[in-house]
């Protein structure tokens, strides 16, 4: 008990350190607005690499809808805050967003959670583009192919913070329950798994929902965060963009997908100018990845503070 306590102040103390040096570069100037943009950029990458790797790399579904739940979540941000303008309006949007997201997941997910590999993949893809396809049919609600303009900045880096860590935090605290272990199981062998009472199909469903919500979540804080939303921002390419940091970070690791949304995000920036070039070096990267780390940058491990503990008490022995 003790241990685990000392484990959670010590990580929360990290956490601390971390926003106090952000605010003060942020307050002193230092963070200027383009490099608050790019922070917040990374914040919501990460929230999408969380939602692609946990349902791609801890249950071991090969998905590429996230984009399409980004969009409801974004959509649904950029409607209500129309109606509501407050900061209430924008937080019960990103409620009804997540509702919408894991409704459609369910719904979606039931019945396609069946197929493997490939076949799964090009069901979700077509998920995401039924998605984006109502979208752009949705009339003066959606504003068709010309999406939103005018909506106002509700997200901060403050606030992008706050969410990375919060739901951070509870899907590594899921992923140590004993549903998050039998999830696991599914992806290391379902025959195995079914054999010892695991039903696959309401956990896949159940890691595919919570991939949704994160991927909803992230979509309303992104849309505050840019200002508009239009149907094309959500197309294939999206979802590949959070596949590639789930997969360079390692597929079933968090800390992994962290490292490698902060690294996308500053390859990015030096990128801005050379648009065209980005998907290139992001698959060059993505290449030498595979050839040199196979599993990701870190494979399924995670950084643990439990080992500099266990080390101390060893050297102390």
């Amino acid at each position: 008990m003790k241990k685990n306590l000392k484990l959670n102040l010590t990580w929360l103390a990290i956490v601390a350190v971390i926003y106090a040096i952000l605010q003060v570069l942020a307050s002193t100037g230092l963070l200027n607005l383009y490099y608050i943009q790019i922070l917040m950029g990374i914040g919501i990458s990460i929230l999408m690499g969380l939602g692609t790797n946990l349902v791609l790399g801890f249950s071991g579904q090969f998905t590429l809808g996230q984009a399409g739940f980004m969009a409801i979540g974004a959509y649904a941000s950029a409607i209500v805050t129309q109606y509501y303008p407050t900061y209430d309006g924008f937080y019960w949007s990103m409620l009804l967003g997540a509702l919408i997201a894991a409704l459609v997941a369910i719904i979606f997910g039931v019945p396609t959670l069946r197929l493997k590999g490939d076949y799964l993949a090009i069901a979700t893809l077509g998920m995401a583009e039924i998605i984006r396809i109502i979208i752009v049919n949705g009339g003066t609600l959606t504003n068709g192919a010309a999406g939103l303009t005018g909506i106002l900045p509700y997200t901060t880096w403050q606030v992008i913070f706050v969410f990375v860590v919060v739901i951070t935090i509870l899907v590594l605290n899921f992923l140590r329950s004993s549903t998050g272990r039998q999830i696991i199981a599914v992806r290391e062998d379902e025959i195995a798994a079914e054999s010892m009472g695991v039903n696959l199909t309401r956990q896949k469903v159940l890691v595919f929902v919570m991939g949704a919500v994160i991927s909803a979540i992230a979509g309303s804080l992104y849309v505050s965060y840019i200002g508009t939303v239009v149907p094309k921002d959500f197309t294939i390419m999206k979802s590949i963009d959070y596949l590639i940091i789930a997969v360079m970070g390692g597929l079933g690791s968090i800390t992994g997908t962290i490292i490698a949304g902060v690294v996308l995000g500053i390859l990015n920036m030096f990128l801005q100018n050379f648009s065209e070039l980005r998907m290139i070096i992001y698959s060059l990267a993505l290449i030498l990845v595979m050839i040199f780390r196979p599993g990701g940058l870190l494979g399924t491990k995670e950084f643990t503070l439990s080992r500099f503990f266990n080390k101390n008490k060893e050297g102390k022995n």
